[in-house]
């Protein structure tokens, strides 16, 4: 028993008290109006409204389109569909935990040398993979780099080698990474292949994917 004036607190007490779990995963699977549908930890879908906060402290702060902002662990966080937060493991490497979609796919939001960029995870990619159009978008000067050709899902398509400054995805950050440029915009996504994967421990459980930077 510690005693300071009047109060008394008893050590045992405390010592008992059940601290609340906090999250260390947390995937946004869904949206219905104003709520969110979210797998916590690898539980079951539950459905948040806004404000509601669980056993684990995840509150949900709001939606829009495609997306829901969090609060997690204290910390403000924006996932778009499919999009995962996941605590940083114990050495301080930076990951990030992808969830799949209906088809199986891993599809998320990133950047390509800054501009937002929609990705599909492909570790049949020897590179990253890009569309003319995206590129152009992106103010990429493809037509600087190697020439050369590539297999498409609709046959051999010119295409131009070049490196990208920097590829992003959630806190993961990579620089220097080979790519691709096809003209065959039918591509109609930029693949995430192994130029950027290389790079990270993959490890797959269920509809998840977590990717942790090696180096």
């Amino acid at each position: 028993m510690v005693r300071c004036g009047n109060f008394s607190l008893s050590l045992v007490t405390l010592a008992g008290l059940s601290m609340p779990a906090l999250a260390a995963d947390v995937t946004l699977v869904g949206l219905i109006g104003a709520k969110a549908i979210v797998v916590i930890d690898g539980g079951a879908p539950r459905t948040l409204a806004p404000g509601q906060k669980t056993a684990e402290g995840v509150v949900l702060l709001g939606t829009e389109k495609e997306a829901a902002s969090f609060d997690i662990n204290g910390q403000k966080r924006t996932l778009s569909m499919g999009r995962a937060y996941s605590a940083a493991p114990r050495d301080g490497r930076q990951n990030v935990t992808l969830a799949a979609d209906t088809r199986g796919h891993f599809v998320t939001m990133g950047s390509i040398n800054g501009g937002s960029v929609r990705f599909l995870v492909d570790t049949g990619a020897t590179l990253v993979a890009l569309p003319a159009s995206e590129a152009k978008r992106l103010g990429i000067n493809y037509l600087q780099g190697q020439r050369g050709q590539m297999q498409t899902a609709n046959g051999v398509a010119v295409a131009w080698r070049v490196k990208l400054d920097s590829v992003r995805i959630g806190d993961i950050e990579v620089n220097n990474v080979d790519a691709v440029v096809s003209e065959n915009d039918a591509m109609g996504v930029t693949l995430l292949g192994m130029s950027f994967l290389n790079r990270m421990e993959m490890k797959r459980d269920g509809q998840s994917m977590t990717l942790t930077k090696r180096y």
